[in-house]
């Protein structure tokens, strides 16, 4: 049997895509994940993560709750039923996501895929996974893996982990030491410093997430007290359990550590699937793809993290959208039936980012220093959430975030908008809302939001640039 679409990655850009597809009951789909289905997100990323964390959140609210006339007494938590709970949450999200694709017709494949040759003329791709199959045409999302930086005495080293490994631990360290300050540092510090684990961090940066807005980043890292943050240094090697790094100003320094967590992000996954083979066109900055997700063969789609565009689940999201619109307007093309499919292109000037830590943080469009950087005249305003009625009813840790507006200076469209504190990645995709349909500062003044609401924060700060 010969394929309409083969799908190597059956994470959230290749099970999206395989589903899409396989809603067009004309079109047969096979889905090839070597691992399982969600990939890195549900299995080791965004859910488990964010499963601990809501434990940890629960934990400190509970700890909390006499502030709130709600007393706690005998407050604990149990490690293992934690990982329990984490547990049992990927499984039931991971049968979801085979439920959709059993309703939806998608065969799948558990092995590693590998491209033969690619499609050409009247003939099909070749794909091998255990046995070859064939497909009219291929979508490539591979995904990505953590990246690991040449430190010395990491390599054989067991209380070293990444992303992935942490996630598996049977106990709590006492002392934790993350290389990283991004977005999967920063969540994971905020998590095991909730927990009561003594928690440093080492970024090489002069500030945690470095794409963050220059005045919101600090908002975060101060609201993490128990964090200890070593800026601007870099780590020179790990010793056992000593991590020796210097200073901004060049001073050796070491933290002894029970556990060491190398987060310093993570790279697109190029090899091993026959980019080479096929003629696509990759390298460490992932796969080359125009605005229809096409690679530069014929017939070849890639969407996701393998992209390097952007390593979000939900830009993967978007990204298999895109391909799989594009690949079913060029199947009828091949059958000669009118498309069903409606053009579509990707766009990346109103993608949001999310950090899901004890404090939230999220942004979406241009920064203040991007801003400077291009030389665009901008107005703003920034309201501290203490603002929002809601977040003072609800949280007892007074200014703790902000929310902050940027707009084009001369035709006063909405640019940026950036948040630190409760629910801000829960709002923020009205700001991608405002950047990706243009609103200008006086069309956001008339739109009426829910009261009380933190989210009203975005419309009192737009109403701060306009007076």
């Amino acid at each position: 049997m010969i394929y309409d679409t083969i799908i190597i990655g059956g994470g959230p850009a290749g099970y999206l895509a395989a589903e899409r597809l396989g809603s067009r009951k004309d079109f047969k789909v096979l889905l090839i994940e070597e691992k399982q289905l969600g990939g890195t997100c549900l299995n080791v990323g965004c859910i488990p993560t964010k499963t601990l964390l809501n434990s940890a959140k629960l934990y400190v609210h509970a700890k909390e709750a006499e502030k709130y006339g709600v007393k706690a007494e005998g407050l604990s938590f149990d490690w293992t039923a934690i990982q329990n709970w984490k547990t049992e949450t990927v499984g039931k999200l991971r049968g979801g996501v085979e439920g959709q694709m059993k309703k939806y017709g998608v065969d799948i494949i558990n092995a590693r895929a590998e491209i033969l040759s690619a499609p050409s003329g009247n003939k099909p791709a070749k794909v091998r996974a255990g046995e070859e199959y064939e497909g009219k045409t291929l979508l490539v999302c591979a995904g990505s893996a953590p990246f690991v930086p040449p430190i010395p005495g990491m390599k054989g080293n067991a209380l070293v982990v990444d992303s992935t490994g942490i996630l598996a631990i049977e106990k709590l360290p006492k002392r934790l030491v993350v290389i990283g300050g991004g977005v999967i540092g920063v969540e994971f510090a905020g998590l095991f410093s909730a927990l009561g684990v003594e928690v440093s961090v080492i970024e090489m940066m002069d500030e945690i997430v470095p794409f963050m807005d220059r005045e919101q980043a600090p908002l975060l890292r101060r609201a993490m007290r128990s964090v200890n943050f070593c800026l601007g240094c870099k780590v020179e090697k790990i010793d056992g359990a000593a991590v020796h790094y210097t200073d901004k100003k060049g001073k050796a320094e070491l933290k002894e550590a029970d556990l060491i967590l190398v987060a310093v992000g993570r790279r697109p996954l190029v090899d091993g699937w026959g980019a080479a083979a096929a003629g696509i066109d990759a390298g460490p900055k992932g796969v080359a793809v125009d605005d229809k997700m096409r690679t530069n063969v014929s017939g070849i789609w890639a969407a996701g993290d393998v992209t390097g565009k952007s390593l979000l689940a939900h830009m993967a999201y978007r990204m298999a959208e895109v391909a799989s619109q594009d690949i079913a307007a060029a199947l009828d093309l091949q059958a000669g039936r009118e498309t069903q499919a409606p053009p579509n292109v990707m766009r990346y000037n109103a993608v949001p980012w999310a950090l899901y830590g004890i404090t939230e943080a999220a942004g979406v469009g241009i920064t203040e220093q991007e801003a400077d950087a291009k030389g665009i005249a901008i107005l703003k305003a920034s309201l501290p959430m203490r603002v929002s009625g809601r977040f003072v009813a609800e949280n007892s840790i007074m200014g703790q975030g902000a929310v902050k507006v940027i707009a084009d200076a001369g035709d006063r469209r909405i640019l940026g908008v950036h948040a630190v504190g409760a629910y801000a990645t829960e709002f923020i995709w009205g700001g991608a809302a405002l950047i990706e349909q243009e609103f200008r500062i006086d069309e956001v003044k008339q739109l009426v939001f829910p009261h009380p609401t933190v989210c009203e924060l975005i419309r009192e700060a737009v109403w701060a640039i306009g007076k």
